[in-house]
């Protein structure tokens, strides 16, 4: 491929990708207040977070069972005691990381 077709390609690719990150922003003032959109701020971080946890827990081998289920109450435990998102992941990074 030529330089010339290479360089298009990428400035392109580039100039999509800018457009598809920046026509959000650009159209959010519209539907701020509208109240499906006011329900899905509230309830798609739990959704998301729900997601990622059962998908990981999927992949849970018999072998580091006890440290997922230890590492899983540590952090729920210490993220309902101090609300601290960094907190919780670091606690129960450690605390799996310790019974492995």
């Amino acid at each position: 491929m030529p330089p010339e077709q290479i360089l298009v390609s990428v400035l392109v690719a580039g100039g999509l990708t800018w457009f598809l990150r920046a026509a959000p922003f650009a159209f959010i003032g519209r539907v701020r207040h509208h109240p499906l959109v006011q329900h899905l701020s509230r309830q798609m971080p739990l959704g998301v977070l729900l997601i990622l946890v059962v998908y990981l827990l999927q992949g849970v081998r018999w072998e580091t069972g006890l440290a997922t289920a230890a590492a899983l109450a540590v952090t729920v435990g210490l993220h309902l005691w101090r609300r601290s998102v960094l907190l919780s992941i670091v606690g129960g990074t450690a605390i799996y990381l310790l019974l492995l």
